[in-house]
């Protein structure tokens, strides 16, 4: 099974790489980072005084164990597919949430993170958590 991964589980493996390295070893080669991921993460860094460090380890730490997946055309589809939807529902979900829920819809990746609980109305998406005890 491939895996898509959000950016608090990418976060946490950059904050204390030994609780998640078992994880990105065991999986190697199917991980996978979409690219509104890549943006909440220059995100993190450039908010600090002194962000070079950090995306130093985005780049080389993060970024060369896993393979970037745009948010292309198919995602932007079944981003407003599944925004459609929800919105009928009366159910509203963080835009970025969703980008990276269409990623895995479209490419059939399950998505790792431990914010399940903002993901939970999206139908079909599979979910885990690495940082649930």
């Amino acid at each position: 099974m491939s895996h898509l991964l959000d950016t608090n589980i990418c976060s946490a493996h950059l904050k204390r790489p030994s609780g998640l390295i078992h994880r990105f070893v065991q999986h190697a080669g199917r991980l996978f980072v979409p690219t509104p991921v890549v943006g909440e993460l220059y995100t993190w860094a450039s908010h600090r005084s002194s962000p070079q460090s950090l995306i130093d380890r985005i780049e080389y730490e993060l970024l060369i164990d896993v393979t970037l997946l745009e948010f292309d055309k198919p995602c932007a589809i079944e981003f407003g597919r599944l925004n459609g939807s929800l919105l009928l529902n009366g159910i509203t979900v963080n835009p970025v949430d969703l980008m990276i829920a269409a990623t895995a819809r479209v490419h059939d990746l399950t998505l790792v993170t431990h914010n399940t609980r903002d993901f939970q109305s999206i139908p079909g998406l599979r979910l885990e958590d690495w940082l649930q005890p």
